[in-house]
């Protein structure tokens, strides 16, 4: 079928096309007067479009999420956003509702649930698509009823999203009023555990004491390297003076012994000059001897008593040295003790640091949670609350009649195909062609009359009319 072909249908066909399209229209023209008028009643919503918590001044990175805005719109048209609106407006205590329930449920469920339903369906949300704008519309015939609807809603939607926002840290702050209780438990077992170490040990302050027993130790090893030394020259004193006591320099230097020396010096020269002069008999000779053999004998004894003093000296010193060496490693072991008192102190301060800290940390949080779970505010604000609509919203005559035209014209053409496939005439010479498959020679108009012989004119040729 070509397009000549579909314009012969329609015109052979448009009474049915005209008839079809008056009908649709009367029909939606009916429809639309009868039916009962609706009203639409907006209440308008703004997010926080800044993103921050207006209690902690946080971002909250959820509003900055791309489905955000659906996942709000979500919110708002769920059951239980609508469930909190039945009970608002109460409802459900309508004896009318009620029984309108029973007869349309037949008792079976219950009334909030079913009101919530309904609800839900005459319920229309759009959200700007540039902006942080969410229109809540609600429709129906009462236009106080409408506007008190979607007010109820927008309020209720606020109180929902302070409730997803709240429970979560009220339920945080219970735990984080576990944790605190038990941090403290261990902060306090902790400082216990360190004081009872600081009462066993007679610990004040052990960085003074150490500080006090290292300088003492650092003391006691430079009198042990003095002592040291001079014991080394006492012992090569001792050495020498048992030696050869005469050589020895602490025996030359003591002044009894020079004197001893001298006297002995000039007693000899006495004998010796006797001796020259007189006999071994002589009495004279015999004195002179006597006292040379009595100086001899003094300065000998004299010389074994320093050589004694010597090896005493060296003794005490080696005694000295060895007190010294003692107090040098028991100091030695003082200092190492407190240094292992030191770090076991350390450790367990830094046990109490540790708690202290994880302990703090639990105490901010709790309080940081605990107000966001005592806060009221909301990041949703009422742009413009809904008011009873003046004009209703249905039903739209216009637009009605305007879409049955053109229904009623895809019907009515619809109708013409139907009726001219089931009864198929031939509108023109490419009919013949493609039904019989024969070509055509000629082709003749048959035009009605308008003239009074109209009848005759109407079965003659156009060439044969009468004039």
């Amino acid at each position: 079928m070509n397009f000549s072909q579909f314009l012969l249908i329609l015109g052979a066909r448009k009474k049915i096309v005209f008839f079809t399209l008056l009908a649709t229209v009367l029909a939606a023209l009916t429809v639309s007067l009868l039916l009962p008028k609706t009203y639409k009643a907006t209440s308008t919503l703004l997010m926080n479009y800044k993103g921050v918590d207006p209690l902690t001044g946080l971002t909250m990175p959820g509003q900055l999420l791309p489905g955000y805005m659906a996942t709000q719109i979500d919110i708002v048209s769920s059951k239980k956003v609508a469930l909190m609106v039945v009970d608002q407006l109460k409802l459900a205590d309508n004896p009318a509702v009620v029984a309108q329930y029973n007869d349309v449920t037949g008792g079976v469920g219950s009334v909030r649930d079913w009101l919530a339903e309904l609800l839900q369906k005459k319920l229309e949300i759009v959200p700007s698509r540039e902006s942080s704008v969410v229109d809540i519309s609600f429709k129906g015939s009462d236009p106080q009823f409408v506007a008190a609807v979607a007010n109820a809603f927008a309020e209720q939607y606020q109180r929902v999203s302070i409730q997803l926002k709240v429970e979560p840290m009220k339920k945080a702050a219970l735990y984080f009023d576990e944790q605190t209780k038990m941090l403290r438990d261990n902060v306090e077992k902790a400082q216990s555990r360190l004081s009872k170490y600081q009462q066993e040990n007679g610990i004040v302050s052990v960085d003074n004491r150490l500080d006090v027993e290292s300088n003492r130790l650092n003391d006691l090893s430079a009198q042990l390297v003095g002592a040291q030394g001079q014991l080394m020259e006492a012992l090569s004193r001792q050495r020498m003076a048992q030696g050869s006591s005469g050589e020895s320099p602490d025996v030359a230097a003591n002044s009894l012994i020079q004197s001893l020396k001298l006297g002995l010096g000039n007693a000899e020269a006495k004998l010796s000059e006797i001796a020259q002069r007189l006999d071994r008999n002589h009495p004279q000779y015999q004195s002179a001897k006597a006292e040379v053999d009595k100086l001899r004998h003094d300065l000998d004894e004299q010389i074994r008593i320093a050589s004694r003093s010597v090896g005493n000296n060296a003794q005490i010193l080696q005694q000295r040295e060895a007190a010294i060496r003692e107090a040098l490693q028991a100091q030695k072991n003082k200092v190492l003790e407190l240094n292992r008192t030191r770090d076991e102190m350390n450790v367990l301060a830094k046990d109490v640091e540790s708690a202290q800290r994880a302990f703090d940390a639990a105490s901010q949080r709790f309080s940081q949670t605990k107000i966001e779970g005592q806060s009221e505010q909301s990041d949703i604000a009422v742009l413009n609350p809904a008011v009873p609509p003046i004009e209703p919203d249905g039903p739209k005559v216009v637009r009605n009649v305007l879409l049955s035209l053109f229904l009623g014209v895809f019907f009515g053409v619809g109708l013409a195909l139907v009726v001219e496939l089931l009864n198929r005439r031939v509108r023109s010479d490419s009919d013949l062609r493609e039904a019989l498959d024969i070509p055509v020679f000629g082709v003749v108009d048959w035009t009605p009359a308008r003239s009074p012989g109209a009848k005759l004119n109407a079965i003659l040729p156009r060439r044969l009319r009468l004039n």
